[in-house]
């Protein structure tokens, strides 16, 4: 089987998460991947794949170089719940530039995503533009079980032991709640959860969820005046009251942000939800004091209407990752032995890779070749994806 028949068969799975189930897995159709997984890891060779109840597969490739070095390769099976995510309709197009008709009336338009002009010449493989594709981060599941295959078949390939985990609820920040350190075995890892191939990554936000609720007095809007404190409207100064320049819209780089992702509500309640993210951890503490700030303002302005919950998700990695350079050096060494240039850049979001790093394995990223994510004009590179199994044989050599 090679690496686009696995990647299409993966994402035809529904593994959407559900950040409001309080289950591991969040949601049970992961499992059917993780079967799927442990089974396919068992039937090209490994001995000890399997699922546990937690929905982690688990899957060792011992060393055949005369060492016991092992190297952990982790991505996660979840797709994000910010676009559809079942009855995923992939196709393959050759892309010679411009636009890309997806299907459905929706258009990946070149003015819009101009990285789209790092690919004339390859095959993409894109949505019909109803549904996101799920690269994120099945193309990585796809590259690692893709570059076992090719350890297993190729044994003079000499190369260290490999520690194997395909994690759940990643896209909703609990993809290592459960992950066992002991079952891994490796003591430092990738995670293969990046973009665009090259990409090597080990700075990534600091983050928090930030939830506003706000009540409000209904009364007949006959008899309103002097009464009614409407919550959507209260809301909506809440809103209208944060920094309008930084969104994600706005920010780039190393520049954090505040995303309402999420906003219900009517004249009796309204709830926004928020995500905060910060690569330095002074300004990510300011952030979240200034949402606190505005709470109190909110509060003083319309008499203690509003509640704000914040809980931090993860931190970032860099500080950890600082002390074993190692990764580093020898990931950009594997990118140029399959002839790629490596880019460090700082991820503008999270991985797996940093609470692996905070639970003592450090765990740096790596690119996929997939970009877009968690919408509908997600796309993945399959040479990106074929290129990216080299890296990773690179990589585990002994």
């Amino acid at each position: 089987m090679d690496i686009i028949e696995r990647f299409l068969t993966y994402v035809s799975y529904h593994t959407t998460s559900d950040e409001e189930s309080p289950t591991c897995p969040s949601t049970a159709r992961q499992k059917l991947l993780g079967k799927h997984l442990a089974d396919e890891l068992n039937d090209i060779g490994l001995d000890d794949a399997w699922m546990d109840d937690n929905g982690y597969v688990w899957a060792h490739l011992p060393a055949n170089d005369g060492t016991d070095d092992m190297i952990g390769l982790v991505s996660h099976m979840d797709t994000s719940p910010s676009a559809k995510g079942d009855g995923v309709k992939p196709r393959i197009v050759y892309y010679e530039g411009g636009d890309i008709e997806l299907g459905n009336g929706v258009i990946t338009r070149e003015k819009d995503f101009p990285n789209l002009k790092n690919y004339i010449g390859q095959d993409l493989i894109v949505t019909d533009g109803t549904t996101l594709l799920g690269a994120d981060d099945k193309a990585g599941v796809a590259e690692i079980v893709t570059a076992v295959d090719y350890l297993l078949t190729h044994p003079e390939i000499k190369h260290k032991g490999i520690a194997i985990c395909f994690t759940p609820d990643e896209e909703i920040g609990r993809g290592t709640d459960r992950f066992d350190a002991a079952t891994f075995g490796a003591k430092a890892g990738y995670t293969v959860d990046g973009g665009a191939l090259g990409e090597l990554e080990y700075e990534n936000f600091n983050a928090a969820a930030a939830k506003v609720t706000v009540k409000g007095v209904n009364i007949h809007p006959g008899s309103a005046k002097d009464k009614m404190k409407n919550a959507a409207l209260m809301a909506a100064d809440f809103i209208a009251s944060m920094p309008a320049a930084e969104t994600p819209a706005h920010t780039e780089g190393y520049e954090g942000f505040y995303h309402l992702c999420e906003m219900k509500g009517d004249e009796n309640e309204a709830v926004l939800k928020y995500i905060i993210r910060d690569h330095d951890m002074e300004r990510f503490t300011a952030r979240k004091a200034f949402m606190e700030e505005l709470t109190r303002h909110m509060n003083a302005k319309y008499g203690d209407c509003f509640t704000l919950e914040t809980k931090d998700s993860y931190y970032n990695m860099k500080g950890i990752i600082d002390r074993h350079l190692y990764l580093i050096e020898d990931a950009k060494r594997a990118f140029k032995s399959a002839g790629v240039t490596p880019v460090t850049v700082p991820i503008r979001g999270g991985t797996d890779g940093a609470m692996l790093s905070y639970q003592g394995i450090p765990c740096p990223n790596l690119s996929t070749g997939g970009e877009n994510f968690h919408g509908v004009h997600e796309f993945v590179s399959v040479q990106s994806m074929e290129k990216m199994v080299q890296v990773l044989v690179e990589l585990v050599r002994g």
